[in-house]
């Protein structure tokens, strides 16, 4: 299957963050190995001119998804500390970006990009009804923004080769592709895509 870009289509790279990397405060098991990949995606997207959405937690330090306040995770991407950074190996284009910041508010958590209503509220302003979308972690933030997209009524494609989850319980990154999928979504790699 080959996808071809049109005018309607936008790329959403999801928390693609150091601390979601080796050695980062909540790192994702390989998250490392989705950057390669993505900054191809991002390359495409930004060669045709398309929009490129970062997402990013971006947490107060008294946050209540963090273990001190009762959530389930350590503190991870604080705001302004250096592992609430996008990594400089990832590709960021001068143009057409736009960055997303999720989970600003102490008293609530926030898994899908779409919760931030500046995401929506943009991508239709553009015209887009497709987004593609990949990052960290598969089966949390990735599988929320996908959910997300559809219920808005975009159409939904996962960058197969640029997700990795967290698998808090084995099994969950391949349970939450199937979810996806079975929800609507369409799944790729690169070799699929993209011109």
């Amino acid at each position: 299957m080959k996808i071809c870009l049109t005018d309607k289509d936008a790329l959403i790279v999801v928390d693609i963050q150091v601390d979601f990397l080796p050695g980062g405060d909540l790192s994702v098991n390989k998250g490392e190995t989705v950057i390669a990949p993505m900054n191809e995606y991002v390359r495409i997207f930004s060669g045709a001119s398309r929009p490129v959405f970062f997402t990013r937690d971006w947490h107060p330090r008294n946050h209540l998804s963090f273990r001190e306040n009762g959530g389930p995770w350590p503190p991870h991407c604080v705001m302004d500390t250096p592992g609430a950074m996008f990594p400089q190996e990832l590709m960021m284009p001068a143009e057409n970006k736009h960055i997303i910041s999720n989970g600003m508010k102490n008293e609530s958590d926030v898994y899908s990009a779409f919760q931030n209503e500046q995401l929506t509220s943009i991508l239709q302003g553009q015209g887009v009804r497709r987004v593609f979308i990949g990052g960290l972690a598969t089966d949390y933030c990735v599988k929320n923004t996908v959910l997300g997209a559809l219920n808005l009524g975009f159409e939904a494609v996962v960058l197969l080769d640029a997700i990795q989850g967290i698998d808090v319980n084995p099994g969950d990154s391949e349970k939450a592709v199937r979810q996806m999928l079975c929800a609507g979504a369409i799944g790729i790699t690169f070799q699929d895509c993209i011109s």
